[in-house]
């Protein structure tokens, strides 16, 4: 038997002959609109396939030794600079000294003038210099010992040094009358001038990747034994309405996602969200308070998140783990503000919070006004605004990968094509059948 007949017989796609077929306007009619269909979902098919996506995955997160970045920017509109101190401290419980940062101080005009922009003057953490003093001056410490912070040991050269040798014997200030370095530097000018302003903090601080807290409190701040206290003499004695009214521009811990990130991220796989409502929850908060002594505290819990582009993994994980290696060696202190979290091929190490919230009087009693008659409030403690960051053991990734691979898209155009010829084959079957049995009828 010839070759060509023994593959004859294993052919399953039996032709007609020409003359067998018919041709129909119903027919034609079927096959263009057959062919639109297959283009539409062809079409549709290449769309799913170019689509990207962003599968969130939920690891334990082994980082050791790492800083994270708090961005933020609050609004204390009845509380002038002079008076707001800002404190950074760790799980221990002890002031974070030589923290990393790049906050600014902003000057607030009184609310009734309208709270616009009066100076801006970057703070200095837990430092003070004193570099218009002639080399060999030694300010006098009036009686307390020289603080170990002091620009030249058993000195005080500035109002800052002074007030922090009280703080350390947990001597009262008050104003600096009769303080050299006090009046030289119009400490008592400055708050009288700034008894009716408001203060503004904005920018960034790099701290450890361990559980702490940071707060806003009034005066200078001190460790008297096992307790942080502030001197709140001024604070209390001024006769300008002070409270910790605030409101929350923006806080975020690490740097933010582009806003094409965001959107897709909101988006979610079936229009769902990836990141919930609001990775920063906090922002566009206002707390309100008419009480000097009054106590808002934040409770957040920060948990790792990693956003990874499409093609990290081919491309950017050996980079990675290329830089990481290289830089071990290197502190954290290396990289400058705002670029920790900043990874290849536009990857973002950043972190999304939880929050919740209390506030209280300092005089303590119920919680009668706020509808909770049960509850009630422990008297003492600091005024101020406080936050209390912890440290979530888990992570969350987000990757960008594509909702279907090539081979998957190549099957689903073979299914296309397929499956519309078999249902316009059904179509046109039906068509051409019924309008035999229409003739027949017309022509019995």
């Amino acid at each position: 038997m010839p070759a060509k007949s023994r593959f004859t017989r294993l052919d399953a796609f039996t032709k007609t002959v020409e003359d067998a077929r018919v041709r129909t306007t119903s027919g034609g009619i079927v096959t263009i609109v057959s062919l639109l269909v297959m283009v539409w979902l062809v079409w549709g098919e290449w769309a799913d396939y170019r689509r990207i996506g962003v599968k969130a995955e939920l690891v334990v997160d082994r980082g050791r030794g790492e800083k994270m970045e708090i961005h933020m920017n609050i609004s204390f509109p009845r509380i002038p600079c002079e008076l707001l101190t800002l404190d950074v401290m760790d799980v221990s419980g002890e002031i974070q000294t030589g923290v990393m940062h790049g906050v600014n101080k902003v000057r607030l005009a009184p609310e009734s003038d309208g709270g616009g922009v009066i100076e801006t003057k970057a703070l200095e953490l837990h430092k003070d210099d004193a570099t218009h003093l002639a080399p060999n001056y030694c300010g006098e410490c009036y009686g307390a010992p020289s603080p170990p912070t002091a620009s030249k040991p058993g000195c005080c050269n500035t109002c800052d040094e002074v007030r922090d040798a009280y703080a350390s014997v947990s001597w009262s200030f008050g104003r600096g009358e009769g303080v050299e370095q006090c009046e030289r530097e119009h400490y008592a000018e400055h708050l009288d001038s700034q008894r009716r302003e408001g203060c503004r903090v904005e920018g960034l601080i790099r701290v450890n990747k361990v559980v702490g807290n940071f707060h806003f409190a009034p005066g200078k701040s001190f460790s008297n034994g096992n307790m942080h206290v502030h001197d709140l003499e001024n604070y209390f004695k001024e006769e300008g309405k002070h409270d910790f009214t605030h409101r929350i521009h923006m806080l975020r811990f690490g740097p933010p996602l582009p806003d094409s990130v965001l959107a897709r991220l909101q988006g979610g796989p079936g229009g769902g969200s990836v990141m919930g409502e609001k990775m920063n929850p906090l922002d566009g908060t206002e707390m309100v308070t008419q009480d000097k002594a009054f106590n808002f505290m934040y409770f957040v819990k920060v948990v790792s998140t990693a956003y990874l582009p499409l093609g990290w993994e081919t491309q950017g994980s050996q980079k990675q783990l290329d830089a990481r290696a290289a830089s071990e060696s290197l502190s954290h202190d290396s990289i400058g503000l705002g670029g920790l979290g900043m990874g290849y091929l536009g990857s973002v190490e950043t972190h999304q919070y939880s929050v919740t919230s209390h506030k209280r009087s300092l005089a303590g009693g119920s919680d009668a006004a706020e509808g909770h008659k049960e509850r009630l409030h422990a008297r003492g403690g600091i005024p101020g605004v406080f936050f209390s960051y912890d440290i979530s053991p888990m992570k969350v990734i987000n990757r960008e990968a594509r909702g279907k691979s090539f081979s998957g898209f190549l099957v689903g155009v073979c299914a296309v094509i397929g499956g519309t010829l078999t249902v316009a084959a059904a179509i046109d079957r039906a068509l051409y059948e019924g309008g035999q049995r229409v003739k027949k009828l017309h022509s019995g």
